[in-house]
């Protein structure tokens, strides 16, 4: 990610993994990684001996080219790796924010939402929604009736690739799932 000198910023993150390891009887060495540190050069060096890479959420320009590169790199040696919110639009193939090609991982553009007609939907999307169609290990043990929670202006739309299913203004993909590669629109740290 790219706030990882800030303390507090990962904070439900890394404590949802802790305890994902501990449900799961397994031991988690947590290392953090700032985006802007890593390239093309240095990518192979930082992320060769972790067993799996998660691309943390954020916004803007700053530390998308080191996810970038981490993505290449985890792509080109399938090595697990998991997005959340705007990782997993990276691993899209098209974004109209900015109207940037991705990695093409998923096969599948990043859509901008545009409100209904009536006007009853508000961008962004932020709030508890539940899921549909869930069909991925990620989601082993969850009740269709549990909220997860999103905060997004941009969609994936639903596709081969999809992993569950969620609805705002229309049903689009709250989660991807394709080889080892994972992510989710929404913030499972926050759900």
């Amino acid at each position: 990610g790219k706030y990882v000198e800030l303390q507090d910023a990962y904070k439900s993150i890394n404590e949802a993994l802790f305890q994902a390891a501990t449900y799961n009887n397994r031991r988690l060495k947590l290392v953090s990684i700032h985006s802007e540190k890593v390239n093309d050069d240095n990518v192979e060096s930082l992320l060769k001996d972790m067993d799996g890479v998660i691309v943390a959420p954020g916004f803007g320009q700053r530390g998308i080219e080191g996810k970038f590169s981490a993505l290449k790199w985890c792509r080109e040696h399938d090595k697990p790796t998991f997005g959340i919110c705007l990782g997993m639009q990276l691993m899209c193939s098209h974004s109209e924010e900015g109207d940037v090609d991705c990695l093409d991982i998923f096969h599948v553009p990043v859509k901008r939402f545009i409100p209904s007609v009536e006007g009853h939907e508000k961008v962004p999307h932020m709030g508890w929604n539940t899921l549909e169609q869930t069909r991925s290990p990620l989601f082993k043990g969850f009740d269709a009736e549990e909220y997860v929670y999103f905060v997004h202006s941009y969609y994936v739309p639903v596709n081969e690739a999809t992993a569950a299913v969620t609805r705002y203004v229309h049903p689009f993909s709250a989660a991807l799932q394709q080889g080892n590669f994972f992510a989710t629109q929404f913030h499972p740290e926050k759900s």
